[in-house]
């Protein structure tokens, strides 16, 4: 695992994983901890501490493709954790 500063809305990961051969990249809000899933619309995976709308990481799915493809990544949050600050 990797420190970075990667920044998403108002939200900053400092730690990432990259699976080259799967490309899909893990982003962590502090060390990787345990968090609840919830996919979006995009097919990324947006992980909550435990009962919380507090974001503890991202995995997004084709990373290098969506990048190649669109030169920008999107992700979309639902209706019911927009209070959160991604």
């Amino acid at each position: 695992m990797e420190r970075v500063n990667i920044t998403i809305g108002r939200l900053s990961f400092d730690h990432a994983d990259y699976d080259a051969e799967g490309d899909v990249l893990y982003l962590h809000v502090n060390e990787p901890q345990v968090g609840e899933g919830e996919e979006t619309p995009e097919g990324h995976i947006v992980r909550y501490a435990p009962g919380t709308n507090r974001v503890v990481g991202l995995t997004v799915l084709g990373t290098r493709r969506i990048l190649e493809r669109d030169g920008h990544l999107a992700v979309t949050v639902s209706g019911d954790r927009r209070d959160h600050p991604l």
